[in-house]
């Protein structure tokens, strides 16, 4: 059976971020399902590119899905931390031992949810300092810490979505996927 990721948006999200999961994952047979954080299906990214989600986020289950990754950008991100309905799935997310990544400023939402608490992670260089819990790992464009991913930022979105194609099926699927792509991997 297909792996099934929810990616939430909301609005200020970073487009290179969101896309490169969503389309890295698909080419790798992933389930990916686009969910509104808002009202209405349209979100619109940090420099203006409006995507129509597959649905809102507050008609999901979060047994339906394998992992949940959020792109950043800070707006976007700060919707996530603060918006009570995400801060409730990424927690139902964790509670269940599932899958949880974020790449740039959305592991500021994962600290927010209490689920960076022993967890070694990288964020958007600066945001660590709005984060007082977990690890911080400087040194490193994408982080593996238990079932918890995170990355940098958008020049680290194709190394960040690999990595989730590794661990959601395994490491020759990724390097085929990556050498496929003309893209270094792993």
């Amino acid at each position: 059976m297909a792996k099934k990721v929810l990616v939430p948006l909301a609005r200020g999200f970073e487009e290179i971020e969101a896309i490169s999961i969503v389309d890295v994952l698909r080419r790798a047979d992933i389930e990916v399902l686009l969910a509104s954080v808002h009202e209405y299906e349209i979100v619109i990214s940090d420099r203006g590119v409006k995507i129509v989600t597959d649905l809102l986020l507050k008609d999901i289950k979060v047994d339906n899905f394998d992992m949940i990754a959020l792109p950043g950008g800070y707006d976007g991100s700060m919707t996530l931390a603060g918006d009570e309905l995400p801060q409730k799935i990424i927690k139902e997310f964790h509670k269940k031992d599932k899958f949880i990544a974020a790449i740039c400023a959305a592991p500021y939402a994962l600290h927010m949810a209490g689920v960076l608490k022993d967890a070694q992670f990288t964020c958007y260089p600066g945001m660590q300092s709005k984060i007082s819990t977990g690890i911080y790992t400087e040194d490193k464009n994408v982080v593996v810490s238990n079932k918890i991913i995170t990355s940098k930022g958008p020049a680290t979105a194709l190394a960040f979505a690999l990595t989730l194609v590794e661990v959601l099926e395994d490491l020759p699927k990724a390097k085929k996927l990556a050498e496929a792509m003309l893209k270094q991997c792993c």
